[in-house]
């Protein structure tokens, strides 16, 4: 496929999804970078946000729970290009029912160029990054040239 470059901008819209096993280490995660966060607009699966808000008072659009179809939500939202950035603590020790919606919305997270973080190490140097408050050019597939090709 095709790339072209787009801008992830200066406002970030950010994801925040946790397995339960880390839901605590987002929610403590979150309340140590309520500063940051509160610069960008968040959205989360629903349990997720709803500990998150809870906690840190940061506003938080929340969708279904990731079981019940959040993951893949997230997905259509990344793939829409309404989501720039995904913080995902999950849990590589536990077995997960919907672990198929998980693996599809990193596929798309990492088909639509889009920084992921799995860990509070990694979610840490994202946050801190100096791109967190500047626009930041990437590749990303043109799927408009893809859907020209198709047809002719």
């Amino acid at each position: 496929m095709e790339q072209k470059q787009s801008f992830i901008p200066a406002k970030k819209h950010i994801a925040l999804v946790a397995h339960d096993g880390k839901k605590q280490a987002m929610v403590n995660w979150c309340a140590n970078h309520t500063a940051i966060l509160s610069r960008h607009s968040l959205c989360a699966t629903g349990t997720t946000g709803n500990l998150i808000e809870a906690k840190t008072g940061l506003e938080v659009t929340k969708l279904l729970s990731g079981p019940m179809g959040g993951d893949q939500q997230l997905g259509a939202q990344i793939a829409e290009q309404n989501v720039n950035m995904l913080i995902f603590f999950w849990d590589p020790l536990s077995s997960q029912p919907h672990d198929p919606d998980v693996k599809a919305l990193l596929r798309l997270a990492a088909v639509w160029n889009i920084p992921v973080a799995c860990n509070e190490a990694t979610a840490d140097m994202l946050l801190t990054s100096s791109y967190m408050g500047s626009e930041l050019l990437r590749q990303q597939p043109d799927y408009d040239q893809y859907l020209s090709n198709r047809i002719t």
